[in-house]
């Protein structure tokens, strides 16, 4: 991958969210990143980079704000992660040294430090030379560390094995992060998945305790007589948004005994028609309601 657009897509957005000076230390810093026969002044560079850049979310309202490219979603970045990850592209990549580099990183690095190596995976030149380190990465309770992975970012669901991809969804699941921004989580929906999901939800249901609505997506594409039961207990439930779920899991199969059973709730059954709601605004809506 060349990693110059990207650069200068970074730099642009740094440059309307940062100081002046702090633009010249950056520019500075990649100059001698690229010219050393060492890593040392990189690792300098990418821990003292929180001198000269804030925890402050690149602002949407500026021309070069950052857009979305080569499918990452750089919404949620900020300048301190955007610096960094422009660090990280000025290593040697035609050098074979640049993955130990990384990994030394990943292994050293606080948890800001490693958010940024995270997010950066898909703009890397040779990502597949990652995988390890990304499925490694998903294993953290930290949800700073794991929603970079795991959210707005495309790279688990390009390079992911099917067993690693359901361990990220399941983990999401478990932690109760937003998995409308898991990215091409539709694409990869597949029957184990589904019927992990669903064990969990069991789970949670014998320890009297709530499931996330988004649960249902994963089943929609699987939906067959040994959901009916769960399916059936969603639709009668008294939380609202497990109701309404269980109506759009039941609308969007083609499962005929699942679109039966929505026909004794019209009203959901309309909302599902006239898309009155999706996924993303019931994960948005559970979100809200857990703060």
């Amino acid at each position: 991958m060349a990693t110059a657009p990207i650069q200068e897509l970074l730099k642009k957005a740094l440059e309307a969210n940062a100081e002046p000076a702090s633009i010249t230390w950056l520019a500075e810093q990649a100059e001698k990143i690229k010219g050393a026969s060492s890593p040392n002044s990189f690792f300098l560079a990418f821990s003292r980079a929180s001198r000269y850049f804030k925890k402050e979310v690149i602002s949407r309202k500026e021309e070069s704000a950052l857009p979305v490219f080569e499918g990452v979603d750089p919404t949620a970045w900020d300048s301190l992660q955007v610096a960094r990850i422009y660090l990280v592209l000025q290593l040697p990549f035609q050098n074979e040294a640049w993955l130990a580099i990384l990994q030394q990183l990943f292994e050293t690095g606080d948890m800001y430090e490693q958010q940024a190596l995270y997010a950066a995976l898909p703009l890397m030149p040779n990502p597949e030379g990652l995988l390890p380190r990304a499925i490694e990465g998903c294993r953290t309770n930290i949800s700073l560390i794991f929603d970079a992975i795991a959210l707005r970012n495309p790279y688990p669901a390009r390079f992911f094995p099917e067993a690693n991809w359901n361990q990220l969804v399941l983990k999401a699941i478990f932690m109760q992060r937003p998995l409308y921004l898991i990215q091409d989580l539709d694409r990869r929906r597949n029957a184990a998945l589904a019927a992990m999901a669903t064990d969990f939800a069991h789970e949670r249901w014998a320890a009297g305790r709530a499931v996330m609505p988004e649960v249902w997506r994963l089943i929609v594409p699987f939906m067959g007589s040994q959901y009916m039961e769960d399916l059936k207990k969603v639709l009668a439930s008294s939380d609202r948004m497990e109701q309404k779920a269980g109506a759009l899991a039941a609308y969007q199969s083609d499962f005929a005994p699942a679109k039966e059973l929505l026909n004794a709730y019209p009203l959901l059954q309309e909302a599902c028609a006239t898309a009155a709601y999706g996924w993303e605004d019931l994960g948005i809506e559970f979100q809200k309601n857990r703060v």
